[in-house]
């Protein structure tokens, strides 16, 4: 099992809350939300963020309108993915 930083994500509309991530990626990979939460449930990889230098490993929630990934950090769920910048190329 790999453990994996993610560095950027693309969310559509960018300045939505409401609207979902559509991709996650870091330095040499780019992964639609479906293939993280896959990865995540077999226990192929883990994911994390690091926000100001905080780590904040990433989970898969259900939510009442299906499965979406959330930072966990310092005792609580909280939107660190929301704080990366945009995945570009």
């Amino acid at each position: 099992m790999s453990d994996v930083q993610v560095t950027c994500i693309n969310k559509q509309p960018r300045d939505s809350t409401h609207e979902g991530i559509t991709h996650l990626g870091g330095s040499s990979w780019h992964w639609t939300r479906k293939q993280v939460i896959d990865s995540i449930e077999a226990k192929t990889n883990t994911f994390f963020t690091k926000v100001s230098g905080n780590r904040g490993d990433i989970g898969v929630v259900n939510g009442p309108n299906g499965k979406y990934l959330r930072t966990y950090a310092d005792g609580k769920w909280n939107d660190n993915l929301l704080a990366l910048p945009e995945c570009t190329g």
